[in-house]
């Protein structure tokens, strides 16, 4: 069985992921800030409540689940080892982290953006990203597949921002295109380092979520490319910017 922790499950790309996991028959850890939407969002893809005793093999494997909460705020450090202290208690171990929180931060013109503005989203979408990783590296590491898939975004990319034929040339989103840049250097930089972990990044794409107005495909066309990250196996690649196309330019 294969155990992935989601970070923001509760909507949109991250409660699709987690459905298409459950479907394949991941154990999925819904990860989210509000008790409420996330236990929601785990009750919505079938999740049941049962006590486990991890000291007991076959209380373990009666207690699978197909999704559960667990709450989790990225910005926050005791928020962080907590949720991993409450895995480590339950499942004992993850096979899979997907990295999907992420905020699009101020929109509108340059001048008028701060440092303060610039911090909120680093804080989310990078720095949530190391807080997290680092918090569940010692669960990951029980696997024997070992997998992180961090969610990223063509508007991060040199590439496609000054490719006239693409949609991400047309935008200017300076404060999350700067933090999804750093989410791919990120991945590829700890890709180089952690030889027993397979990292990648994910491009969702322009997809029809609360970030894009509703403008773009749907969200489960923008979850494919996760999904396949967080289902390569043991000969998987690692150290890639893929959408559900294939590779992308970083």
């Amino acid at each position: 069985m294969t155990t992935t922790f989601i970070t923001g499950a509760n909507k949109s790309l991250g409660l699709e992921t987690a459905r298409r996991l459950v479907e394949t028959g991941h154990t999925v850890l819904i990860g989210a800030r509000d008790p409420e939407r996330g236990r929601a969002a785990a009750g919505s893809l079938g999740a049941r409540f049962v006590q486990i005793d991890v000291t007991d093999d076959a209380s373990a494997a009666a207690g699978s689940l197909g999704a559960r909460f667990v709450q989790i705020d990225v910005t926050d450090d005791a928020s962080v080892e907590a949720a991993a202290a409450d895995v480590a208690a339950h499942e004992g171990m993850i096979d899979v982290l997907v990295n999907n929180a992420g905020v699009l931060g101020r929109v509108g013109p340059v001048e008028e953006y701060t440092a303060a503005d610039v911090s909120a989203v680093l804080d989310v979408n990078v720095i949530g990203i190391v807080r997290v990783t680092h918090a569940f590296l010692p669960l990951l590491r029980k696997s024997s597949n070992p997998v992180i898939v961090n969610v990223s975004s063509g508007m991060g990319s040199f590439g496609l921002t000054q490719d006239p034929a693409r949609i991400e040339s047309q935008y200017a989103l300076p404060l999350y295109s700067a933090s999804k840049a750093a989410v791919t250097m990120l991945t590829a930089q700890y890709a180089r380092e952690m030889k027993d972990v397979k990292v990648n990044a994910a491009d969702p794409g322009q997809t029809a979520t609360d970030f894009t107005g509703g403008l773009g495909h749907s969200i489960a066309a923008g979850a494919e490319s996760i999904v396949t990250l967080a289902t390569i196996g043991p000969d998987g690649p690692t150290g890639q910017f893929i959408d559900r196309f294939g590779n992308l330019p970083w």
